[in-house]
């Protein structure tokens, strides 16, 4: 099995500080889109993994790190209920994980399949890499130069790199773009060099409780919810066993929720399960959760270190813009991939229905208004992607693989 590969302290120590390199670049690339702290998301992935590995009996190597699809909701949140309201939203999210995490314990999986099938996840998918490409376009044409530069080696080293560099495009793009900023236009250094070697990171507080903005992020954490579930799966693969039946799917769950309600009650980004992690254990063959643990660890530390959170700060718009063009429509693709993967049938009506409905009401800025409590974006079309999926009949050629619908 790949987890019996037996390594002395000294070398899983070497194997986690590079599993955490592997997850740094999105890790820390998700606060800086959404007005948060680098650093701050730093610590809540260390701790929040560590969480996680409490909950979890110390069995499951996965490690935590900011999550892409609450990118736009977080900003969407902030704009209108202001960045404490946001953090309550991310304590809705925890509430749906938990939530789910009881269902599983007490039912199965069996009714998320119900719930959430892939005509559903699949265009909401889609929505989260979509509905943000207009900011990656507008931060990208701060500086064509760095952005394009930025995304041509992301692109290369997506498509002809081998082994765990393949697993670091953004990274190599942002740090190539970084020092084409520094050589061909201008960076300001004294922020870096008058921060302290050691600081706290930046922990936000929720202060108000409020409602409206937990009950606009419940329903864009579906998405993730799903991934989680996909995500443990691949991890079964990998370490060749079933972390579903031990410690379960409700606890693998139920760590991701407490996770979650940790980042939004420190002011970081929700966490979720990192694919690239998963993918450099395959390369790696090393899945001993404790190697997981030290990269958390390590992440803790990498957070107090207060250059580095000046350095990342001082990282052009632009170059993100550049990363970002090419981030998002991945996980537009994505969304399309888990469509055809499922072998969905897009010659059924009630399919195209579903379909068509969900993304014209994300991408088209439909909002749904209750007095003072407004729903829109992600959540609408994940609430509206559940219910015709729950009212519109069905039949058997919903579920049956048409190769000209495909086509």
């Amino acid at each position: 099995m790949a987890s019996t590969l037996k390594l002395n302290p000294a070398r899983k120590t070497i194997v986690g500080v590079q599993y955490l390199f592997v997850a740094f670049g999105a890790t820390v690339l998700v606060p800086l889109l959404v007005g948060l702290d680098p650093s701050t998301a730093l610590f809540s992935a260390g701790v929040g993994t560590l969480i996680f590995h409490l909950v979890t009996q110390g069995k499951v190597p996965i490690f935590l790190g900011s999550s892409f699809a609450f990118i736009a909701p977080i900003i969407k949140a902030t704009e209108l209920y202001g960045l404490q309201g946001a953090l309550f939203g991310i304590i809705g999210v925890a509430l749906v994980y938990m939530l789910m995490s009881l269902l599983i314990r007490l039912w199965g999986t069996k009714f998320i399949k119900k719930l959430f099938p892939p005509i559903v996840i699949g265009p909401i998918i889609m929505l989260i890499g979509l509905s943000l490409s207009g900011a990656a376009v507008n931060m990208a044409a701060q500086n064509w130069t760095l952005a394009v530069i930025s995304l041509a080696v992301a692109i290369v080293v997506t498509l002809y790199s081998k082994g765990l560099l393949k697993l670091i495009p953004i990274f190599c793009g942002i740090v190539v773009g970084y020092i084409c900023d520094i050589i061909f236009f201008e960076v300001d250094f004294t922020p870096i060099a008058e921060a302290s070697w050691l600081s706290l990171p930046q922990l936000v507080l929720p202060d108000k409780w409020s409602w409206e903005p937990i009950l606009f992020m419940i329903p864009v954490a579906i998405a993730p919810v799903i991934e989680h579930i996909g995500d443990v799966y691949v991890v079964n693969s990998v370490a060749e066993k079933d972390f579903v039946k031990d410690p379960g799917l409700h606890r693998t769950m139920l760590g991701d929720g407490l996770a979650c309600l940790f980042a939004g009650c420190i002011g970081a980004p929700p966490v979720t399960t990192y694919s690239e992690v998963t993918g450099a254990m395959s390369l790696t063959k090393v899945t001993d959760p404790v190697v997981l643990r030290i990269a958390a660890v390590t992440g803790i530390v990498f957070s107090m270190v207060g250059k580095v959170s000046s350095l990342l700060k001082s990282i052009d718009q632009a170059v993100l813009g550049g990363i970002m063009l090419l981030l998002f429509g991945t996980i537009a693709g994505a969304g399309i991939s888990n469509l055809l993967n499922s072998k969905v049938n897009f010659g059924s009506s009630r399919n195209v229905v579903i379909l068509s409905v969900t993304l014209t009401t994300g991408i088209g800025g439909a909002v749904l208004q209750f007095g003072n409590f407004s729903l829109q974006g992600i959540g609408l079309s994940a609430i509206v992607a559940v219910t015709l999926n729950l009212i519109l009949p069905q039949s058997a050629e919903d579920y049956k693989h048409d190769k000209a619908g495909v086509a």
